[in-house]
């Protein structure tokens, strides 16, 4: 039979989501075998293997993954969708061979331990918790905004290009590595995005190409910004497939670099998170502890929102909704807003670590 390799992958491909719903609920299981047995091994490989070219491998297949979807579609267009047991196969076929290798390559991930246990802190936190860690972080802002800037009006800029960004990005796994043996990072695969430009109207800052392993990032957002989204998206690359996960990452890392413009980056990211949460629980301790920052820092804030202000249309909503309901299907019920999470590990982090400010 002509087609048949066609009819068993697409008959596979039930099988392979009821796998799936199976996997969800046997976290020890997947962050054993999976997370830390063959995860690793399989990310190195892609990370040395395509780290090594100065492009983006993964958005160039992409680009030819399209065309050759939008090349089908003329077809079946042209043919008027005849011998529909024919290209309802195909599609079915190359679905089964799509979901099979997004999951071999990362997406088991997403079905591992949750990041507390895995790092053994805690994952709870009260409301004055919640004020204590925010008024440090505020505390901590303005003492490296104003060792930056001199000035507590003046907003930050980074004085590094893009490509010393990410150099600066990968010391910061480094210098953590002895706290957390699970951020090691080697085999470097981080990179600018081909397609930035979209990704700004999209509304994305970057994301990790799942069958590539490499990290994009979107470098025409707010320099200010991409160090903590160079490590969140470096948090993704080792395994760590929750978004809120990934941005605890990078507060981690960047509030931990020894580079001061990454701290301040990592500290006001992490105050950001602090303050969403605080303002969702107490709008007007929230509003108080605002007046508390330095204006520059504000001006920071600011910038970042005038971007994405200035790159909304009509679509952005669309691809926001597509990915939020992405992130529920994958065993990330908040999709995401997921600030309660974040926060509970940074709280729980800075109890337990002694002298952290």
């Amino acid at each position: 039979m002509k087609n048949k390799p066609q009819i068993l992958l697409a008959v596979l491909l039930p099988f392979q989501i009821i796998v799936i719903n199976l996997l969800r609920g046997n976290e020890l299981f997947v962050e054993s075998w999976y997370s830390r047995g063959v995860y690793p091994l399989l990310s190195k490989i892609m990370r040395w293997s395509l780290g090594i070219l100065p492009f983006s491998f993964g958005d160039l297949v992409y680009a030819i993954f399209v065309i050759l979807i939008i090349r089908w579609l003329i077809k079946r267009i042209r043919t008027r969708f005849r011998k529909p047991k024919t290209w309802i196969t195909e599609a079915l076929a190359t679905l089964s061979i799509i979901y099979f290798c997004f999951h071999l390559f990362w997406g088991f991930n997403y079905y591992r331990l949750p990041l507390h246990e895995s790092l053994d802190i805690d994952n709870e936190y009260s409301t004055e918790e919640l004020v204590l860690l925010t008024e440090k972080l505020i505390e901590q802002s303005n003492k490296i905004h104003l060792e930056i800037t001199e000035d507590d009006s003046a907003k930050v800029d980074i004085p590094y290009s893009k490509a010393e960004i990410f150099d600066i990005t990968v010391e910061g796994y480094d210098h953590i590595e002895r706290d957390f043996p699970e951020l090691s990072y080697t085999g470097r695969s981080l990179k600018r995005s081909i397609f930035s430009l979209p990704l700004t109207y999209m509304g994305f800052n970057g994301y990790l190409n799942p069958f590539t392993g490499e990290s994009q990032v979107n470098t025409t957002i707010v320099p200010f910004k991409i160090p903590t989204t160079a490590s969140h998206e470096i948090g993704h690359q080792l395994g760590f497939a929750k978004e809120n996960e990934a941005n605890f990452i990078a507060c981690l890392v960047t509030i931990n670099h020894p580079d001061k413009y990454f701290r301040y980056s990592g500290f006001t990211f992490a105050l950001r998170y602090c303050l969403g949460e605080l303002f969702r629980r107490d709008q007007k301790k929230c509003e108080e502890m605002i007046k508390l920052l330095h204006p520059g820092i504000l001006k920071n804030y600011q910038e970042v929102e005038d971007f994405w202000l200035e790159h909304q249309n009509p679509l952005e909503p669309f691809f926001q909704t597509f990915y939020n309901h992405f992130l529920i299907v994958n065993n990330q019920e908040e999709g995401l807003r997921s600030y309660s999470y974040v926060v509970a590990l940074l709280v729980n982090y800075y109890d337990n670590v002694e002298n952290a400010f």
